[in-house]
């Protein structure tokens, strides 16, 4: 089983509570949005990561981040993009066992046609009155995966 800490939309700012929150992950999966590269190094000292760039990752390392990603967890691959309305495949084609975005800052999760997708909402800066959240996705060996969204703040 793979237990993987699933963020987006840090925009430059890593809170102290997520470090916790994403205690013994292994492998996280930054969704865009990043902001500053020192955040990914900061998230790398706790499980290896994978990040894509967001709308707002325009200078430095961050723009040199892909677009969209490919994660391999227990034999299972997951499509990483930031925004799911430029979405231009079919998952379940694809035999994406997930999707993961994040873009909105609204965590939430479902499954549709057989394929979870999954965003974690942001913990970055608060944005109006939505929550600040991450998402922790279980991979078992086999069965389906497991979504939850972590409330921070």
């Amino acid at each position: 089983m793979t237990r993987i800490g699933v963020i987006s939309d840090t925009h430059g700012l890593l809170r102290p509570e997520v470090v916790p929150a994403l205690a013994g992950v292994d492998l996280i999966l930054h969704c865009g949005d990043v902001g500053k590269f020192f955040i990914l190094e900061e998230l790398a000292k706790i499980a290896p990561v994978t990040a894509i760039r967001g709308n707002i990752d325009r200078e430095g390392k961050c723009a040199q981040l892909p677009e969209t990603e490919v994660a391999l967890a227990e034999g299972r691959y997951l499509y990483m993009l930031h925004d799911l309305k430029t979405l231009h495949l079919d998952p379940a084609a694809g035999r994406f066992a997930a999707v993961v975005s994040g873009h909105t800052h609204v965590p939430n999760f479902y499954t549709h046609k057989g394929v979870l997708y999954l965003n974690p909402g942001s913990c970055g800066p608060r944005r109006f009155d939505l929550p600040v959240t991450i998402g922790i996705l279980t991979v078992p060996t086999q069965g389906d995966l497991e979504a939850n969204t972590v409330h921070i703040l």
